[in-house]
């Protein structure tokens, strides 16, 4: 009977054994999900936020550009505008020496 009762205890410390080590790969399953799904939500967020950073990039980039377009077309025009107002200085100080020129030719 002793050997009975052994084996008894024997199975019965196995099948506490199984239970355990059960009930440890269940956990450790719960817990590898649990951190798959941790893991792709930060996952997630994180590549929301990058693709938000880009967007931003994106807009101030398109802004920067349309300002300094915006400040070559001024500053060409600016420029264009001098070299109009030279030329036409310089025409008509061109003008004027010649008109000068032909007064002193008429009076000698």
């Amino acid at each position: 009977m002793s050997d009975d009762i052994e084996t008894d205890l024997d199975e019965a410390e196995e099948i506490r054994a199984a239970e355990t080590e059960a009930r440890v790969k269940a956990e450790n399953k719960a817990e590898r999900a649990e951190r798959a799904e941790r893991m792709a939500r930060e996952g997630a967020q994180a590549m929301a936020e990058h693709l938000a950073s880009q967007v931003a990039v994106d807009e101030r980039t398109k802004r920067l550009r349309a300002l300094r377009l915006a400040k070559e077309a001024a500053d060409a025009q600016t420029a264009a505008t001098a070299k109009k107002e030279a030329d036409e200085a310089k025409a008509a100080k061109d003008r004027a020496r010649k008109s000068a020129a032909r007064k002193s030719a008429k009076k000698d």
